[in-house]
């Protein structure tokens, strides 16, 4: 019988533990951040009800990279793609049992069907942080803030990353106001602008005629995404400036961030209704968005008559590492065992055990041998492990109830009694 393949699935990942231990340290220091804030962890299904993202998705996640399947009772479902309608449904069907304004946070899985690439994969994993209810200013300043800490405790500094912002208020004011784009054109135009600097200039035009802009009208909008905060929002008109949190926050200088206005900052979820961000990779040589996040009023009216606001972002697996990679922050692999113990005879078996029981209970990282080495091999096994530290029992110690406790990295060496090691090993640990 033929041999099944050992590749995974196309577009998704096997983590051995060297990759697994870096990834786990890139999340413990994205939520020791999060949590800081005052955010809540929960979690929710995988698989939920195609319609929800066919409903606030976009027409690119909905149509042209879900995961769908139809169950034995004929449920069309998904997998989830994204968080934030999850998300909203939860808060939607337990709002009566929650305190507003919540603070939540998830790290979970997510699939899109789409090609392989850099920063691009079938299944990965995001860190979802989010506001629900409150429509105040305080909660983009809030988020934000957390964005500017986040990035610092993954290690970067200010020149590495673009922290780009816009608010739809203000481009759907400027496009009536100044383009003079109609009602039931303007989404259509939006999405033209969030893909601005993916295409060519021939392509650009090409697509807003067709949706039924002039060639003066054309020229308007490449005015337009070229302004700054004040130009934009003067022909954006005084009701949409008054309305656009954004515009509060920097001219008042609110938040703490490095904030740079960018009209041509959209994000492709059409759930968005104001805010809108991307962090960006500074370096030329890895120029692409690392995460982004907004704010949507009435998402949650899928489910619910009853408003939630709601403002957040989501933090990927895939990006994050491709943007510490390329700056050389990456954390080193943390793999343990802190100790490896081992006994050169099947009649020290029972000390092994006792003296790992007794190192673990100090909170210590071991690993037992399960065979009899000889001290050659067990120490070769050892280092082989990245082991820190090593406890070998061998004849003249067994008989006097003692170990030889050996350093792996400064290849010192020091005989114990049992009871001894594991106070001197957990001190000596906390020192390095």
């Amino acid at each position: 019988m033929q041999k099944l393949s050992t590749q995974p699935y196309k577009g998704t990942r096997d983590f051995l533990p060297e990759e697994m231990s870096v990834r786990t340290q890139i999340f413990e220091k994205l939520h020791r951040t999060v949590e800081t804030y005052g955010f809540r962890r929960y979690d929710g299904p995988i698989l939920e009800s195609a319609a929800i993202y066919e409903a606030k998705s976009g027409e690119e996640i909905a149509n042209q990279q879900l995961y769908r399947l139809v169950d034995k009772g004929g449920r069309e479902l998904a997998l989830r793609p994204e968080m934030t309608p999850s998300v909203a449904r939860i808060i939607a069907g337990n709002a009566e049992q929650i305190v507003f304004p919540a603070r939540w946070y998830c790290n979970v899985n997510c699939h899109r069907y789409e090609r392989p690439q850099r920063g691009r994969v079938r299944e990965h994993w995001q860190v979802n942080v989010d506001i629900f209810g409150s429509e105040e200013v305080e909660a983009e300043v809030e988020i934000f803030d957390l964005v500017g800490d986040l990035m610092a405790a993954l290690g970067a500094t200010p020149d590495m990353w673009i922290f780009r912002v816009n608010d739809r208020v203000l481009v759907e004011g400027a496009l009536r106001n100044f383009v003079g784009v109609p009602q039931d054109k303007l989404v259509g135009v939006g999405m033209a602008i969030d893909r601005w600097e993916k295409v060519d200039q021939e392509t650009r035009h090409q697509t807003l005629t067709e949706l039924g802009l002039g060639a003066e009208q054309i020229g308007k909008l490449e005015e337009l995404v070229q302004m700054d905060l004040t130009a934009y929002g003067k022909v954006a008109g005084d009701e949409a400036l008054s309305r656009s949190k954004l515009a509060k926050i920097v001219r008042e200088g609110l938040s703490q961030a490095p904030l740079k206005f960018d009209p041509l900052v959209m994000r492709a979820f059409t759930y968005y209704t104001s805010t809108v961000f991307e962090v960006f990779d500074a370096s030329p040589e890895n120029r692409r968005s690392i995460f982004g996040g907004g704010r949507y009023d009435d998402l949650a009216s899928l489910f619910t008559t009853k408003k939630i606001p709601g403002v957040g972002f989501a933090v990927g697996d895939v990006t994050t590492w491709n943007f510490m990679e390329h700056h050389g922050l990456l954390p080193k692999p943390d793999l343990g065992p802190d100790i490896y113990v081992f006994g050169t005879s099947p009649d020290y078996r029972a000390a092994v055990r006792s003296v790992s029981r007794a190192l673990r209970r100090e909170g210590l990282r071991v690993e037992p041998a399960l065979d009899d080495p000889n001290v050659r091999n067990g120490l070769k096994h050892a280092n082989r492990l990245g082991a820190k530290y090593v406890v070998m029992i061998a004849d003249e110690e067994f008989k006097v109830n003692s170990a030889v406790v050996k350093d792996m990295v400064g290849s010192t060496q020091q005989t114990l009694a049992f009871d001894a090691v594991p106070g001197f090993l957990k001190q000596a640990l906390q020192a390095k």
